[in-house]
């Protein structure tokens, strides 16, 4: 008798021996299939972590480096769920300050969980700009804001399951993506991209809760500000 364990042909001959001997082989041959099933299982999961219903890999490579995810965690409005965000580094960092004195890669993953219309996105995101900078430092990236609202206003609006990435690259800049398409040339401003970065991460951040999960930081309560 052959049996295929997890992908392999395992042969038990069964035909000379006694009645009991026969139960015990085929016992075997269930225990066996069940070892393969707990001990294979969880490893098709382990590269990646379920947030409301969106799975978010636990690493990637950005050409020239891996990153692993730092923390992630639900964007809400009010009770709505709006979209997961995950965010990646080279390093583990569990503040703001940390994350943008790391010179290393970074990427931001938006997964959206509801229809989002792109430009009240972007006219958000250009909101949680000037909500967490100066006016003397707000002056230094102004001249970027029409760019990116010009970007959201051509996606015109995101669907459930669709992605808005954004990616810091040394040397290059920051990339926007959307729908796995790059959205015209990359901010080559790293003040732009921390900019950019603390709408989620600054000191008055779209979700404080988000904020925390972003910093892998565990704490009770929710407040959202946009």
């Amino acid at each position: 008798m052959c049996l295929k364990v997890n992908g392999m042909n395992t042969a038990f001959d069964t035909t000379n021996l006694p009645a009991t001997s026969n139960a015990f082989a085929r016992w075997a041959m269930v225990l066996s299939l069940a070892a393969a099933g707990i001990f294979t299982a969880p490893l098709a999961n382990a590269s990646a972590r379920e947030i409301a219903g969106v799975m978010v890999p636990l690493s990637f490579n950005l050409p020239g480096k891996e990153l692993a995810l730092n923390g992630a965690g639900i964007r809400y409005r009010g009770p709505f769920k709006v979209y997961t965000a995950a965010l990646y580094t080279t390093r583990k960092v569990g503040t703001s300050a940390e994350f943008h004195a790391d010179d290393g890669g970074k990427r931001l993953v938006l997964t959206m969980l509801r229809e989002v219309k792109s430009s009240e996105m972007g006219r958000l995101f250009i909101q949680g700009v000037q909500k967490n900078m100066s006016p003397g430092d707000l002056l230094k990236v102004i001249s970027e804001l029409p760019r990116m609202g010009e970007i959201f206003s051509a996606n015109k609006r995101l669907m459930p399951g669709e992605q808005l990435v954004v990616d810091w690259q040394p040397g290059r800049g920051m990339q926007l993506s959307s729908r796995g398409e790059p959205q015209g040339e990359p901010f080559e401003s790293r003040e732009f991209f921390d900019a950019f970065i603390n709408i989620w991460l600054g000191k008055s951040p779209a979700d404080w809760q988000l904020k925390d999960a972003l910093l892998g930081v565990e704490k009770v309560g929710r407040m959202s500000t946009l």
